[in-house]
């Protein structure tokens, strides 16, 4: 929980290609979607490097040294969670609407304009690369019990 804490570090753009960080994003990937997750962040395994996955439609995307470049003034509540939160949820205040510039995994510049839930994802995943957890900034927060 420690290292959630720390700002991770850029990631440099030569190094984007090399086996050790390609198969690290493939990790990345299939841990979201084994524990059936909407985003992960590298700091979320232990790594403090800016590195994100968000589930989108079409599948996975790596987004790597993500920077909100605009966003809507209107922000909106929604419920979140957290992988590193287990069976916590509370209400989040983000911005609806967001445009985030990144590398993809080839090292290519890429930029998304995103609303709604994939919004709200990217704006979670970053704070973690900030140190920054959901509950720290949430308001009604429940703790749901274990199921046995």
């Amino acid at each position: 929980m420690i290292l959630l804490r720390k700002k991770s570090k850029k990631i440099a753009a030569e190094t984007i290609k090399t086996r050790g960080i390609q198969k690290f994003i493939a990790d990345l990937k299939a841990t979201m979607l084994k524990s059936d997750g909407v985003g992960l962040a590298a700091p979320q395994v232990d790594q403090l490097m800016r590195l994100i996955i968000v589930n989108s439609k079409e599948g996975p995307i790596a987004m790597i040294n993500p920077k909100i470049t605009a966003q809507s003034f209107l922000k909106v509540w929604g419920e979140e969670g957290c992988l590193s939160v287990p069976l916590t949820f509370g209400q989040v205040k983000r911005h609806k609407k967001l445009t985030c510039e990144f590398l993809d995994e080839k090292g290519d510049k890429k930029t998304i304009e995103a609303a709604g839930l994939m919004a709200r994802i990217i704006q979670h995943e970053i704070d973690h690369l900030n140190g920054v957890l959901f509950i720290d900034i949430a308001k009604k927060i429940k703790k749901l019990e274990p199921k046995n």
